[in-house]
């Protein structure tokens, strides 16, 4: 069986037909569907390119395809071609393929009336919180406070009438966008049935999306500084400010004031990353911050990890962030905010409010002046970072993936019975 795998993520493609991708969804990436399905097909938006840039990788190849929606960047994008989006939404649906969506997603709200129309299972992967992404700060838009109500409205809906869901979040995500089972099987009953007896069951699954190899893993361990300078490092994308750049110059530059040391490295590029060059510049910091910009994901990353002192994420949103959980693979002390799943990773003693520039000022503070505090951190964040190997989460995935098949399998026995 194949299955059909809906996401938001934008790709290229070359004339020679290749689709290539900047970090995330590499060919790689779907290999996991393929220990239960026998090819995938990604739903995505697709672009042409005259040829794809040196820091791209191949999406596509053996077992994996692409089918092309039109591409748009933003609501207005959108709005002016919307019509041929739905089209090619559902012209891709098949009742022989199973179909998981990847949410919150847009192309995922187009894609969720036909099914629900037709009856057709599907899972769900919830990724990401569109509460929290459109929550007041995240992002400058007109639209923004009628797309927070619509996307958390979608989502819950389709975590709602799902046949399987997956989170990348042990409870957070699952709080606000659960599960529920049909009124033709109720879980409450007394009868005692195995997961399997239930035909219209809706199941839960804990699984993140980050994927760890053996080798992002380092022993705990301690790299001496090079000068008196404590180096702090942020990884995330300066597309938005969704990960919360600006508020930690912010800190930085209040650590600065109180005679703290610190030289900043922020990994990542986007459109913001002039604003923020600015930003340090009117803040007098410009000196102390490196903007490194897009570095490939693997040995470059872990390598400005493993010169770090301190890892600061203070996201004002997100799911499970994969740059923390390589952070803490990599034995760093981390501070991030209290939003999303972050919680799930960090006690509170590491955690701030998001947007909070003092209280994350006061946090860099109290634990670069801590030695024995930041030892407590390293190790405890290296013994979280154990539960996220892949060999101990493609185990969830299977048993997920074969809830969804097994599901679309009976509906469409049921189908052709009727």
């Amino acid at each position: 069986m194949k299955v059909l795998v809906c996401v938001e993520h934008r790709f290229d493609r070359s004339p020679d037909g290749a689709i290539w991708t900047q970090v995330a969804y590499d060919h790689s990436f779907w290999l996991r569907y393929l220990d239960v399905f026998d090819s995938v097909q990604v739903l995505a938006r697709i672009r042409d390119v005259p040829q794809a840039p040196a820091d791209y990788v191949r999406a596509d190849g053996d077992r994996v395809n692409f089918t092309e929606v039109p591409y748009y960047l933003g609501p207005w994008q959108y709005l002016r071609q919307r019509n041929r989006v739905k089209q090619a939404v559902r012209d891709a649906v098949e009742p022989r393929n199973a179909i998981i969506l990847r949410v919150g997603s847009q192309l995922a709200n187009c894609l969720y009336p036909a099914l629900r129309n037709s009856g057709q299972p599907f899972g769900v992967e919830v990724v990401g919180d569109p509460w929290d992404v459109f929550a007041p700060g995240s992002i400058s838009h007109p639209l923004r406070p009628m797309l927070r109500w619509y996307f958390w409205h979608e989502l819950r809906k389709q975590c709602a009438n799902a046949c399987a869901a997956s989170y990348v979040t042990e409870r957070a995500l699952q709080s606000r966008y659960p599960v529920r089972g049909s009124t033709l099987s109720i879980s409450a009953s007394s009868i005692n049935l195995k997961v399997e007896a239930l035909r219209s069951v809706r199941k839960s699954f804990a699984v993140s999306d980050v994927r760890l190899s053996l080798d992002s893993y380092t022993p705990m361990q301690v790299i001496p500084r090079q000068s008196g300078c404590l180096r702090l490092v942020f990884v995330g994308s300066l597309a938005q400010l969704y990960k919360g750049p600006d508020i930690l110059l912010a800190a930085c530059a209040e650590c600065i004031g109180n005679g703290v040391p610190l030289r900043l490295v922020l990994i990542g590029d986007g459109k913001f990353r002039a604003q923020l060059e600015s930003q340090a510049e009117s803040l007098g910091i410009r000196d102390c911050v490196v903007f490194r910009g897009q570095l490939p994901a693997g040995r470059a990353i872990r390598d400005e990890l493993d010169r770090a002192d301190l890892f600061v994420l203070p996201s004002r949103t997100e799911g499970l962030p994969r740059a923390l959980i390589e952070a803490m693979a990599r034995s760093l002390p981390c501070i991030a905010s209290n939003v999303g799943g972050i919680p799930e990773l960090l006690p509170d003693a590491d955690l701030v409010p998001a947007g909070d520039v003092h209280a994350l000022a006061q946090k860099i503070q109290e634990v670069i002046a801590c030695p024995k505090r930041q030892e407590e951190m390293r190790s405890r964040n290296y013994l979280r970072a154990q539960d996220f190997r892949e060999d101990v989460l493609q185990q969830r995935r299977v048993e997920f993936f074969e809830a969804v098949r097994r599901l679309t399998t009976e509906w469409q026995t049921s189908r052709r019975a009727a």
